[in-house]
């Protein structure tokens, strides 16, 4: 089972949060429905900037207590490492799900008056 290790900011980069989870469009998905849950309203965590994948729990855990205990700078140099712009992966991560769940036809339907 996939577990990942990511990084989350607000718009102004002010905070970087550390996560862990095994399903990472529902855990942002949950991060957008409570935004003040876990932090204030200042600091809505909804920008994925930062993810890693791993095939087991204890390799992903071990990465997040790595990453949890970086200081700001070393978190942003990763960040930066792979995402130098700080876009949003949420969009590329949805797209992918969405792609990756549609059934695809392997059947092509043809009208009756072209095969005659």
């Amino acid at each position: 089972m996939k577990k990942f290790v990511y990084i989350v900011t607000d718009r102004n980069r002010t905070s970087l949060h550390v996560g862990m989870s095994a399903d990472l469009i529902k855990t942002l998905d949950f991060y957008k429905q409570m935004p003040s849950l876990f932090f204030d309203n200042a600091q809505q965590l909804t920008r994925l900037v930062y993810f890693e994948e791993f095939k087991t729990e204890i390799q992903a855990l071990s990465r997040f207590k790595l990453i949890s205990r970086f200081t700001r700078m070393q978190k942003e140099r990763l960040v930066r490492s792979c995402n130098p712009d700080w876009i949003d992966l949420t969009i590329g991560l949805d797209f992918e799900h969405i792609t990756m769940n549609r059934p695809i036809p392997t059947q092509v339907k043809m009208p009756l008056a072209i095969m005659s």
